[in-house]
């Protein structure tokens, strides 16, 4: 994509915000919905209770959201794009332990994408209860979100379209409905003082359950990052201005309707329809269903993009990626929309009801917050700003996030297990590739290409070798250009030698920016050896037998390479010659002198192999015209053999 146009797509304008109430902030626009009702599930109402949580609201979205993510995070801007991912990209070559936090943001990032859907959605059809206590809303939920998922195959460009102005519905009416209702109780304004806050913090007895309760209201505020990409960090802080008041508004005339029920337990009610006025009801429940399926799905399509991202980057088994339209951002991961949906079908099937969800949400993303707590610190170090202000975030932050992390641990035993063993199976998944690439990448042996020259050009005119291929294309990871891994070598002249009249070697970088589509060509042969260098960002697709064919194009027109075949029949008809791919499927043959947790990662990554792309199919490669080679990272040493004859 050309600077300007992204530059451009990036501009504050009316359309803009109006992507960004569609995309970014469904997921904290809808906390009202459950935030009060898990406050106030169980016990007396009371005063103090009221405008201490409140409080907490306000100055949590003010602190977390705000300042955190709208105001500084969204700084970190890696070429426009946001996310984990995207801050991790920037920040890897600071420490090379910075992968751990970014796994972990991710991790848990994908296990929220799991309970977002089923608590949003059950949240808001349970309103429909109110008229019908003894309707089953649980078969409801379930066909909404099975719905949801499926017809993501089909891509959402259309129905993204609409989500904006839908989402500019659901802000002005949940804004108008909390305004109505603050006349009711005025006195409820003085919950902006921070005073109570603190008070209730320190003084409540159950001050780590409040705590867990009150964190659900930013757990959307790491999606205000990662959808920094789609319309700009500009159109997120204008409508931020907007999306908050509206919160703040419905937030505190919820917290009328409570003071109006000081002394009287409300449990089973929830003060989001409890706002409402009884004609509108039926209109509420359908507008906060609506904004409840908006939320799920850019979940989901966030866990889409999330993957992607994990792919290149080697922290995710190579899996099918499919773009069901031409515009930008639309992807579809049938494997990750399998297992989100599984995901949240077996909460649904634990929890069933909003209020046991409420006891599990929030736990993974906290993890989220503070893995990017971490990741910020060292792009504000990156960035040259003074110290004294990176160790003033770095306090502040992790005093916030430690504290939520303490009022979410009590929500382990209530049902936060589950989402923390999906968050850690997700964290072993990636972990174990990401290691086993690692653990494979030490046995790899690079070798002078410079030494092999004259061998290599005077097998490419043997005749006493059958032709292999015209064209010879090998996969090579050495960064260095005057080196190459000797099995490729070994491939060439030792295993079977393989005759060509040119050899080319193609490596792919992947760049710390997401959209670089760049390439460099060296003729190391003239006529003979090419290798060719990819720089891909993060977020491009690598179809390398694609761009590989646009390279060759490029070179035969500007006179650079000649691919007629040899053959004397076709090359008196200016035929071109066969491309055959090399693929070197590495295996590592022997264990015994890996460490114990190095076997353990092998394990998990033969087991994960079964389930990923091939080499091959990876790399975007046309199967017909690949030869793959299972090559031994570790052979025995015949030194190790003890033989006597006789």
């Amino acid at each position: 994509m050309k600077p300007t146009k992204h530059h451009d797509a990036h501009k504050l304008s009316m359309a803009g915000l109006l992507i960004s109430l569609g995309i970014i902030f469904g997921d904290i626009g809808t906390s009202p919905l459950y935030v009060f009702k898990a406050i106030f599930n169980q016990g007396i109402v009371e005063k103090d209770l009221i405008l201490g949580s409140l409080s907490c609201v306000f100055w949590t979205l003010t602190l977390q959201t705000t300042i955190k993510y709208v105001w500084i995070t969204l700084n970190a801007d890696n070429k426009g794009e946001g996310g984990i991912l995207s801050l991790y990209s920037l920040v890897k070559k600071r420490a090379k332990w910075l992968i751990i936090p970014a796994i972990i943001g991710a991790s848990t990032l994908l296990a929220d994408g799991m309970i977002t859907p089923a608590i949003t959605i059950s949240s808001a059809v349970e309103g429909l209860l109110i008229h019908n206590p003894s309707l089953p809303t649980v078969p409801i939920v379930v066909s909404i979100i099975s719905l949801l998922f499926l017809i993501q195959r089909f891509g959402t460009s259309i129905v993204g379209r609409v989500f904006g102005p839908l989402m500019l519905i659901w802000f002005s009416t949940i804004g108008i409905l909390g305004a109505l209702h603050i006349h009711h109780a005025p006195e409820i304004v003085s919950a902006l003082n921070p005073y109570y806050a603190i008070r209730t913090i320190i003084e409540h007895p159950n001050a780590l359950v409040l705590i867990g309760a009150i964190f659900l209201c930013t757990t959307g505020a790491e999606a205000l990052y990662s959808d920094m990409g789609h319309c700009g960090k500009q159109n997120i802080r204008i409508s931020w201005i907007f999306v908050k008041i509206a919160l703040i508004l419905n937030y505190f005339g919820q917290g009328a309707w409570l003071l109006e029920h000081v002394g009287s337990p409300i449990s089973g009610q929830n003060p989001f329809y409890g706002i409402m006025p009884a004609g509108f009801l039926v209109y509420g429940i359908a507008i906060a269903t609506i904004a409840a399926i908006i939320a799920s799905q850019a979940m989901i399509s966030g866990s889409f993009t999330l993957i992607s991202e994990a792919v290149r980057l080697n922290i995710w088994p190579k899996v099918t990626i499919r773009y069901p339209s031409d515009q930008k951002g639309q992807l579809y991961v049938p494997s990750i929309n399998f297992i989100l949906y599984v995901g949240c079908m077996l909460i649904i099937v634990v929890f069933k009801e909003s209020s046991n969800m409420e006891a599990a949400y929030g736990l993974a993303i906290n993890l989220t917050f503070i893995a990017t707590t971490i990741l910020m610190c060292f792009f504000l170090i990156r960035v040259h700003i003074q110290k004294v202000w990176v160790i003033l975030f770095a306090l502040v932050y992790f005093i916030i996030e430690i504290t939520f992390l303490m009022g979410n641990g009590v929500k382990i035993q209530h049902g936060g297990w589950l989402t923390l063993l999906l968050a850690s199976t997700l964290f072993i998944i990636m972990f174990s590739w990401y290691g086993a690439r690692k653990i494979k990448n030490s046995f790899v042996r690079f070798t002078k290409i410079q030494d092999y020259y004259s061998i290599i050009s005077e097998l490419s005119e043997d005749k006493s070798v059958p032709l292999f291929a015209s064209h010879l294309v090998y996969l090579t990871s050495a960064n260095n250009k005057s080196e190459i891994e000797y099995k490729i070598i070994y491939s060439i002249i030792n295993k079977k030698p393989k005759r060509a009249d040119v050899y080319w070697l193609v490596h792919v970088d992947v760049m710390d920016n997401p959209h670089t589509r760049e390439y460099t060509v060296q003729q190391l042969i003239p006529q003979k050896l090419v290798r060719i260098d990819f720089r891909l960002g993060f977020r491009e697709e690598q179809r390398i037998s694609l761009l590989f064919r646009k390279v060759v194009e490029d070179m035969v027109a500007n006179g650079e390479i000649d691919i007629t075949s040899n053959y004397d029949t076709l090359k008196k008809h200016h035929i071109a010659g066969d491309f055959n791919f090399v693929v070197l499927e590495k295996i590592i043959s022997k264990t015994h002198d890996l460490r114990w947790y190095q076997k353990i990662i092998l394990e998990i990554y033969k087991f994960l192999k079964r389930f990923s792309l091939s080499e091959e199919k990876g790399f975007g490669l046309d199967s017909s015209f690949v030869t793959v080679e299972r090559v031994p990272l570790n052979i025995p040493n015949t030194k190790e053999v003890k033989l006597h004859r006789i």
